[in-house]
């Protein structure tokens, strides 16, 4: 899992808890505690995602245009780190005598797969409210 989906979270819980729903990116940083170039670039993803809209100039930022209602952390995971559980480099080798070695690649991807699949549907079941209403409960 990537950094980049908590960083999505984060700020859509944040604009959604806010009164105006509106913030900078420095307003965004300053709440993830991060770089705000880090968020830019997330806020992008998110906009060509459809879950934000941005204001340029004085007053300007990034207002939520969802409701926090209707959206998932799945919808989110898809636009932000689909695939990420899957490893880079696997172990073995298809060219490989050893029945093991040949067949881990292969065996390693459909596991990861599945339990990505398992993780978007836990996802499903969770959304942007839901976020915000355990933090309330802190």
């Amino acid at each position: 899992m990537n950094s980049e989906f908590t960083i999505a979270v984060h700020s859509l819980v944040y604009l959604a808890y806010l009164p105006e729903k509106m913030a900078s990116s420095d307003m965004i940083s300053d709440n993830v505690r991060t770089h705000s170039a880090r968020v830019r670039k997330v806020m992008s993803a998110l906009r060509k995602g459809g879950f934000v809209e941005t204001r340029e100039g004085s007053g300007g930022g990034y207002r939520l245009t969802l409701d926090p209602d209707s959206v998932t952390l799945a919808d989110i995971y898809r636009v932000m780190a689909q695939g990420s559980l899957i490893p880079s480099w696997c172990s073995g080798s298809p060219e490989m005598d050893c029945v093991v070695g040949s067949n881990m690649n292969q065996v390693m991807f459909g596991i990861f797969c599945q339990a990505e699949k398992q993780l978007e549907e836990h996802f499903r079941g969770i959304t942007i409210s839901d976020v915000l209403k355990q933090i309330h409960a802190c």
